[in-house]
């Protein structure tokens, strides 16, 4: 079977002026039988347009906070720096992708900005704006291919069904995540102190964000590399 092409959004350094990209996600791409490629930094409606009809799935990778206008509020000073190119040219890949129900698989700051995309709200910084009597470590130190934290995965959901666990230990290193759940998203995992770990559009065919960081792990932890597989998998039908 001839294997499928996947766009991968790129990352991008201000001060350098410089797209980049963390190896694990080409290598968790490449170990689960998929070609990845480095998408350009762009917003022009034709070459979005001709992106989302090339490439067999996608890959929404981790960065830069959401800009809270995305989602209806003011810039608090809570909130790092976001990158108005990366959420416009995420907003409409999106926007396409979802339309045509080719796959995507968000990591990391993807989860809050499918959220914002879908209607939904964010915390801009947990720490600050979340209440728990649980402490859960959300923003740990390196190195980030060690768990921190464990989130718990929703009986019934096709994330419990895809991975076959009740729960997983996952690393973690985020200071937002979502308040308000998009109506067009269910929660499919979460941590102890109920923030929500992973979501999925339940009308799409494969549109999954999660909280965590598998590029990291995917190589030590089966569960991790469930997810790459899973994703390529929906990428070849």
């Amino acid at each position: 079977m001839k294997k499928p092409m996947i766009g991968v959004l790129p990352l991008y350094d201000e001060e350098k002026e410089s797209y980049w990209m963390l190896p694990g996600y080409m290598k968790g791409i490449e170990a689960a039988g998929g070609i990845p490629v480095m998408l350009p930094l762009t917003a022009d409606p034709e070459v979005i347009t001709a992106m989302a009809h090339t490439f067999d799935g996608f890959l929404f990778t981790g960065g830069h906070d959401v800009h809270p206008e995305l989602y209806g509020e003011r810039v608090e000073p809570v909130c790092g720096e976001p990158c108005r190119e990366r959420d416009e040219m995420e907003r409409m890949l999106f926007r396409e992708v979802t339309a045509m129900d080719k796959p995507a698989f968000g990591i990391c700051r993807e989860l809050q900005l499918f959220n914002a995309l879908l209607g939904g709200t964010l915390y801009q910084d947990i720490p600050t704006q979340f209440g728990s009597d649980i402490q859960v470590n959300h923003q740990q130190q390196p190195p980030y291919d060690q768990p921190v934290h464990r989130v718990y995965i929703e009986k019934g959901d096709p994330l419990h069904e895809m991975l076959q666990t009740d729960s997983m230990e996952v690393n973690s290193y985020h200071h937002q995540g979502i308040k308000q759940l998009s109506s067009q998203l269910v929660a499919a995992a979460k941590a102890e102190d109920g923030m929500i770990e992973a979501v999925r559009m339940p009308d799409k065919k494969f549109v999954l964000a999660v909280q965590w960081h598998p590029e990291f792990s995917y190589t030590s932890d089966p569960y991790n590399f469930r997810l790459f597989e899973e994703f390529v998998s929906s990428c070849k039908s």
